[in-house]
């Protein structure tokens, strides 16, 4: 059984639905986050973003961030920019990018079946990126984002969301970044049919979001311990999630940089790859097409590189990985570059950014090597999740990423 529930949402009124969306916090610099802010007071950038209206020279983890966090949101509340619905809801949120929608309901999970492995994880989470955002909810007393889960295919709930798109959505545009963005209110007896078809399953995976889960969690418990005679039911007790069927889920390629070959010239290490690569260049740009076989562009010219049989494990749900192929293959064994998360020699490129950007990293010495990797599978995530795995990092690129600032959850 897996708790999925209402609530009262915090909103924009209709007329500024499109002013305050925005990006989620994690996909952008300070610096881009400033950019995307300018002459945008309503933006929720504001609070998710706080650093963007401080002294550039402020540590973005300071404390005085996480209180600009709080006094921004209280001043979209105060100036009715915001407002809470008078009673519970689910809402079904729908977006449209490059033609493809994706639905998804957003409602609220239980931080105990985050704890008990019924929202289940592939990633492991950094506890200074944790924290962040156990500070920005903690100081907002809001759950400032939803994170992203999968649920697997159900009926029940492709119907009911059928049903509710039939009537006219309460938000209804096109944002900055030319995704429509669509949300439709939902209560009554949809309500109890949504929650009743997630108490029939057994568990939900994350897609996106594991620092947001893992910080609304925390940020869960920490009130436990603050609050007497907690009951359990209050709403610090809950993880405010998007939940999407897994047909409607759309993984991108999530690539690589290297700014550096070590000792090898380009000709040397393409030749150090042979050992477990076939390698064929290409006469133009080669995207990686198929599991097993990455794109690399070095010195303006683009190769295709298959992994040999028997260079890799292919009955392991994580070495199989291309991700993981090319971290043990590539950048431990012929560069020396042992952990992905924290070496400064080692870039990650989401798919959204497309080869270009790989190409012009290259053409620019920004990078000496670029590599192209196919995306994961949905049933591969799922696979890893279930075997209680995690993947390597950076193995997963969502698109479209759910928006900031069109629900939020407060505690």
């Amino acid at each position: 059984m897996v708790v999925f529930k209402p609530f009262n949402g915090l909103r924009p009124k209709k007329e500024y639905a499109f002013e305050v969306c925005c990006l989620p916090y994690d996909v952008m610099n300070r610096e881009e986050a400033l950019e995307m802010s300018k002459g945008k007071p309503n933006s929720f950038l504001h609070v998710i973003r706080s650093e963007i209206d401080l002294d550039q020279k402020i540590n973005p983890y300071d404390e005085c961030v996480y209180q600009k966090a709080s006094e921004n949101l209280n001043s979209l509340i105060d100036r009715k920019i915001l407002n809470r619905d008078e009673e519970p809801h689910f809402y079904v949120y729908s977006q449209i990018m490059d033609g493809r929608e994706q639905t998804g309901i957003i409602g609220l999970n239980s931080i105990d079946d985050y704890e008990n492995n019924k929202i289940k994880k592939h990633e492991h989470t950094l506890p200074k990126k944790e924290q962040d955002r156990i500070n920005n909810f903690i100081y907002c007393k809001a759950h400032t984002e939803p994170i992203m889960l999968i649920h697997k295919r159900c009926e029940a709930i492709n119907a009911v969301i059928a049903k509710i798109k039939q009537n006219p959505a309460e938000y209804d545009f096109t944002d900055e970044q030319g995704v429509r963005q669509m949300l439709w209110v939902v209560g009554g007896d949809d309500c109890a049919a949504i929650e009743s078809a997630f108490a029939g399953m057994d568990c939900v995976y994350i897609a996106d979001g594991h620092h947001r889960a893992a910080s609304s969690y925390r940020s869960g418990l920490i009130m436990r311990e603050k609050t007497p005679g907690c009951k359990g039911t209050e709403e610090f007790n809950y993880i405010m999630s998007a939940i999407i069927s897994e047909d409607d889920l759309y993984v991108m390629d999530y690539n690589r940089l290297v700014t550096d070959l070590g000792s090898y010239s380009v000709s040397g290490f393409i030749e150090a790859l042979r050992e477990d690569f076939e390698i064929t260049e290409k006469n133009q740009m080669y995207i990686a097409d198929k599991k097993h076989v990455f794109s690399m562009y070095a010195e303006g010219r683009w190769y295709a590189i298959e992994a040999k049989s028997g260079s890799f494990d292919e009955n392991d749900p994580i070495k199989s990985l291309d991700a993981s192929i090319l971290q043990a293959n590539v950048f431990d064994k012929l560069l020396s570059i042992k952990d992905p998360r924290t070496s400064d020699r080692l870039q990650f490129i989401g798919g959204i950014r497309g080869y270009e950007e790989l190409k012009q990293a290259v053409d620019s010495n920004r990078a000496k090597a670029a590599f192209g990797v196919y995306p994961v599978s949905i049933n591969d995530l799922i696979n890893v999740a279930d075997k209680g795995l995690i993947m390597p990092p950076k193995s997963t690129w969502f698109e479209p990423k759910l928006r900031s600032g069109l629900i939020v959850h407060q505690f």
